[in-house]
């Protein structure tokens, strides 16, 4: 078994692996790359361009090349298939699994998939074909062909032998499905069963039938909900009459709840669309800007809601010392609503009954962390201000903001999920911005009442 070698991707590395491949030194870069894992290869090309990165990969064995393709992620791709003829890229997605080879296809031009697709090897080529016919977000479009079937009424002995010839064509499989001679999904058995089991007993006799499976147009983030509810490693895929067409392994799977992760981490910082750090300045900047506008927007209609009570601010000046800290605790708080509203959202087994009494209990939480933090504020300006009246009125004003910030953090995210939006969006500047003008008119209202 050949040495797995690690290395470590420290700038005197790539700076000396630069300087290799700046004078075309194969010998050097044969020799470093030895043994190592394409994963780690993979991150040491994201140091280099396109055409640098190609002359390592036509530098390695075939199947490391298509493993290390497969590994990049979708934009970084895209711009190394470019340098690539089309007659360069057939046996590398020859190599590879039929999903992986839809996936890389899917970002080509359509001539260059077409003439990519007619070269890739019979079975290959109708797998695929097949699989270009769905989304690329649905069951159908994660889904790969190759899977390991034997037919019900087949002998354990025959279907051992016939396990033989498919595990040729699978590197992995974590079942063998049984099927009738329609195609028809009827169950599972395990390979231990198979060998413990008498020679001539029926596969339909210990196979389990209660098996789960999830149709072709179902969609990834629920397929990747059913997979972590039951804890599969691998889920069998049926079309609509119930026939197998393919599996879904849980390596695809963890690539959507990763990709979801982090589009809901971006939405929750305020970036609307799908950007990484080596994007281009203008791809970053219309990333950036929409809800850094929208704050801007907040941040005027703070301001004129302030000119409203210059009276009040006239009167007693100390009252805009607290502004920041009226502000920064009504944001704080319905983040904190938000974040655990979203995170329960994105549980498949939340439901809406029984809301009122969570409504409730966001209430209680948000009561009880009010009156200490208003007491805590009024012993401090007691101390600092010696001014009865205004730490009574910050200390009133405070404890209103938490609890209509936690009202309203709780209840945003359940209204954009109702409404078909992802609910992250209320984890951002959205409630910040909310909350700073929520903040604001309470804190001003409750100085205009009490004064």
């Amino acid at each position: 078994m050949e040495q797995q070698i690690q290395f470590e991707l420290t700038k005197e590395f790539v700076d000396r692996f630069q300087q290799a491949l700046d004078e075309r030194d194969h010998a050097f870069i044969v020799e470093c790359l030895q043994g190592v894992k394409a994963a780690d290869i993979s991150a040491l090309l994201y140091e280099f361009n396109s055409e640098e990165s190609k002359y390592v990969l036509d530098l390695l064995p075939l199947e490391v090349q298509a493993e290390i393709i497969n590994d990049l992620d979708t934009d970084t791709r895209v711009k190394y298939l470019k340098v690539y003829q089309v007659n360069e890229l057939i046996p590398i997605v020859d190599a590879l699994h039929s999903d992986d080879v839809a996936d890389i296809l899917n970002e080509l031009p359509v001539k260059e998939r077409e003439e990519v697709l007619s070269g890739l090897n019979g079975e290959l080529r109708t797998q695929v074909t097949e699989l270009l016919r769905y989304e690329e977000n649905v069951a159908g479009g994660l889904m790969a062909k190759e899977l390991i079937k034997v037919r019900d009424h087949w002998t354990v002995v025959q279907c051992i032998d016939e396990i033989r010839k498919q595990a040729e064509n699978v590197d992995k499989f974590y079942a063998v499905y049984v099927v009738n001679d329609r195609d028809v999904l009827v169950g599972r058995v395990s390979l231990k069963d198979l060998v413990l089991s008498d020679a001539r007993k029926v596969v339909s006799d210990i196979c389990e039938r209660d098996i789960t499976s999830v149709e072709t147009y179902l969609s990834d983030l629920e397929v990747a909900d059913i997979m972590r509810k039951y804890d599969l490693e691998s889920v069998p895929v049926v079309n609509v009459q119930g026939q197998l067409v393919g599996r879904i392994t849980i390596d695809d799977v963890v690539d959507v709840i990763t990709e979801q992760a982090e589009e809901d981490r971006q939405l929750m910082s305020g970036i609307s669309e799908d950007v990484e750090e080596d994007d281009s300045v203008w791809r970053n900047t219309r990333a950036r800007l929409p809800w850094l506008l929208i704050g801007i927007v907040g941040g005027l209609m703070n301001a004129k809601f302030m000119g409203l009570f210059e009276a009040e601010l006239s009167r007693i000046t100390a009252i805009a010392f607290f502004i920041p800290l009226i502000q920064a605790t009504g944001g704080n708080v319905g983040i904190q609503s938000s974040s655990l509203i979203v995170q329960s959202l994105a549980n498949p087994g939340f439901v809406y009954d029984g809301l009122w009494t969570r409504l409730a209990k966001v209430f209680l939480v948000a009561l009880l962390s009010g009156i200490s933090l208003a007491l805590l504020v009024y012993g401090a300006n007691v101390l600092i201000f010696s001014e009865q009246k205004l730490s009574v009125i910050v200390s009133v004003a405070l404890l209103s903001v938490v609890v209509f910030a936690s009202f309203v953090g709780t209840i945003t995210p359940l209204i954009l999920n109702r409404f078909g939006f992802n609910p992250a969006l209320a984890s951002g500047p959205f409630i910040t911005t909310t909350n700073d003008l929520l903040g604001l008119t309470v804190y001003f209202f409750t100085v205009h009442l009490m004064l």
